[in-house]
C-alpha cells in the first residue's frame, strides 16, 4: 500500500517573509494566509485565515532581533497547535540566541538551551535550521532537528571562482572545525586568525597561524554581526602578504555600522545567504555583499519531511 501524505501548509512569519515566499515558489506551493494583529501596546496576535487540522504544518520564521520574530514564531505553534495540526515543523533559518550556548563566565544564562526549550514547550512536532553558531545545540532540542549545512551553497560559487591559491581561513578559534569542513572540498590549506576579545563585539588583539602569502583566501564564519572581526582578519591577511581575500558568511546579522565595515574594509567581497532580510537600501549602495539563496535548499527539505524520505542527499555538494 502506498504511503499517504498529509497536505503541506507553509506559512510565513512577519520577519521572513521574503524568503518564506521563494521557499514556497521552489515547493511550488503558495504560502498560506495569516493574519497578525496587534493590540495598541504592540502586543502580537497570529491568526490563520484557513484550516491546517490534520496537516503539515511548516512554519518559516528566522529569529534575529527584534524579539519580537521570536515570539511571532511560538504564537504560531501554538496556534498550529490549538488548531488541531498534525505536525508542527519550525523552519528557523537563523537561529537567534546561539551564541549562548554555554556558560562562558558566572551567572549568565544559556539562551540558546532556553530557546529550544521554548520552540518545543509551545508545541514544535520538529526543528530545521541551518549553519548553528555550534552544532551541539541539536542537543538542547528533545524534538528531531534537521541541521541543514550551508556549504552546499556556498562551495559552488566558491568553486565557480577559480581562485588560483585558495587557503581557506577561520577568523577565530571556534570556527576551525567549520574552515577544516570547507578546506576538504577544494584539499586547500587552512589558516587561522587567532584572536583576544575585550567583550562582546570588541577585539583586543589578533595574530594569524599560517602562512598566507601569495593566497587568495576566503575567511568562513557562520554569523557577521558588526563585521569588525571579519574586517580585521581581512586586514591582517592582506598585510601577511595575500593575493585576495573574501569572507562566506550564513548568516548576515549586520547590526550597526557593519554595512559600512564592510564597505571600507579589503575584502573583495562578502558571501552570505537569505537567511536574514538585509537592509534593502544598504544592501543596494554596497559593492560588495553578495547573496546566494537558501530557498530551493529549505524547499527540497521540506518535502523530505512530508514524504518521510532522508535528506542525506541535501548535505552532498556538487
Amino acid at each position: 500500500m502506498p504511503l499517504q501524505f498529509n497536505t503541506v501548509k507553509l506559512f510565513a512569519g512577519s520577519g521572513t517573509q521574503e524568503l518564506a515566499e521563494k521557499i514556497a515558489q521552489s515547493y511550488g506551493k503558495a504560502l498560506g494566509e495569516k493574519t497578525l494583529s496587534k493590540f495598541s501596546d504592540g502586543e502580537i496576535q497570529p491568526f490563520y485565515n484557513e484550516s491546517v487540522r490534520g496537516s503539515d504544518v511548516f512554519l518559516i520564521q528566522s529569529t534575529n532581533q527584534p524579539t519580537d520574530n521570536l515570539f511571532e514564531l511560538l504564537l504560531m505553534i501554538d496556534a498550529a497547535k490549538r488548531a488541531s495540526a498534525h505536525y508542527i515543523t519550525a523552519v528557523v533559518p537563523y537561529f537567534g540566541f546561539a551564541r549562548q550556548d554555554r556558560k562562558d563566565k558566572p551567572r549568565v544564562a544559556i539562551g540558546a538551551k532556553m530557546i529550544a526549550n521554548l520552540i518545543t514547550a509551545a508545541g514544535a512536532s520538529r526543528i530545521m535550521t541551518m549553519d548553528l553558531h555550534a552544532a551541539q545545540i541539536q542537543g538542547f532540542f528533545d524534538i528531531p532537528v534537521d541541521h541543514l549545512d550551508g556549504s552546499v551553497i556556498f562551495v559552488p560559487y566558491i568553486k565557480s571562482l577559480n581562485l588560483p591559491n585558495l587557503t581557506i581561513a577561520s577568523p577565530d578559534m571556534g570556527g576551525s572545525y567549520r574552515a577544516r569542513t570547507f578546506a576538504k572540498f577544494f584539499n586547500a590549506e587552512v589558516i587561522i586568525c587567532d584572536k583576544r576579545r575585550k567583550r562582546a563585539n570588541e577585539i583586543e588583539s589578533m595574530s594569524i597561524i599560517g602562512d598566507v602569502t601569495g593566497q587568495d583566501v576566503v575567511l568562513i564564519d557562520d554569523i557577521c554581526d558588526t563585521a569588525g572581526t571579519l574586517s580585521k582578519a581581512a586586514a591582517l591577511i592582506m598585510e601577511n602578504g595575500a593575493n585576495s581575500v573574501r569572507a562566506v558568511c550564513t548568516h548576515a546579522v549586520l547590526s550597526g555600522k557593519a554595512y559600512e565595515t564592510i564597505e571600507n574594509s579589503v575584502l573583495a567581497e562578502m558571501i552570505v545567504t537569505d537567511t536574514i532580510k538585509l537592509d534593502a537600501e544598504k544592501a543596494k549602495n554596497s559593492t560588495k555583499i553578495k547573496v546566494l539563496s537558501t530557498a530551493d535548499l529549505f524547499a527540497k527539505a521540506i518535502k523530505s519531511v512530508n514524504q518521510h524520505s532522508s535528506i542525506s542527499d541535501l548535505f552532498d555538494v556538487d
